[in-house]
């Protein structure tokens, strides 16, 4: 049920202040060694080869192998596509735009890409309108997309790839929520007193929620906020 007041959290003093935060460091603590076992038992997960796929890059077609540019590993995001529309989704809108400084990952000999379903030529168009700052590749006329979980007309996933000189093997993949372990986004509004503020969430009576998605900004203020204006 939708409310649009806004309770308060209980006043108490700092020492059962205190108290209250070490017994939910107890819990904060065991997911993150949790959250370690998961990463190790995706680090022994076996892998896939990939067959060798052409997509389309900015300078033309290019081969799997090419979007590692070099390195060996590579994440790609597969941004959802709705052809012939102006506007793209801006759940995958919003969540690429945090991506504006990757080349950290250079020290881990990484590379982080975005792959749509869209024409390249429109994709780069939306590239611009929004401000991405990431490097983009089509997979239009390949069934690249619809073999690693975003075939078209679908949601979006992320896949990641390893490089054994021109075989790549295909080695996790996610989709939906899965995904907010990348984005810092959801980590940050998750640490506010009221939350995401959506109807979905446990929350104390009294607290703001309304409709899943409903604070989400749209595509179009994005490409406000970042984008190019002449696009």
């Amino acid at each position: 049920m939708t409310s649009t007041s806004k309770a308060l959290p209980p006043v108490v003093d700092a020492k059962t202040w205190q108290q209250e935060l070490d017994a939910l460091r107890v819990r904060e603590k065991a997911a993150t060694r949790e959250l370690d076992a998961i990463a190790a038992q995706r680090r022994r997960l076996p892998m896939v080869e990939m067959p060798d796929y052409t997509l389309q890059s900015a300078e033309g077609p290019v081969r799997l192998v090419d979007l590692f540019d070099g390195r060996s590993q590579l994440i790609v995001y597969n941004h959802m596509w709705f052809p012939g529309k102006k506007w793209q989704c801006p759940g995958c809108t919003g969540f690429t735009s945090q991506y504006t400084r990757t080349d950290f990952l250079d020290s881990w000999d990484a590379r982080f890409v975005i792959v749509t379903q869209g024409p390249i030529d429109e994709a780069l168009a939306y590239k611009k309108r929004v401000g991405n700052g990431m490097t983009w590749y089509s997979t239009a006329g390949s069934p690249f997309g619809a073999d690693v979980g975003a075939p078209p007309g679908a949601g979006f996933a992320v896949n990641v790839f390893l490089r054994d000189g021109d075989k790549v093997y295909r080695t996790w993949h996610t989709d939906g929520r899965g995904c907010e372990q990348l984005s810092h986004s959801f980590a940050l509004i998750d640490v506010l007193p009221y939350g995401r503020q959506e109807e979905w969430q446990d929350v104390p009576d009294g607290w703001p929620q309304e409709p899943t998605y409903s604070r989400w900004i749209s595509s179009e203020k994005y490409a406000e906020l970042y984008g190019d204006p002449d696009a």
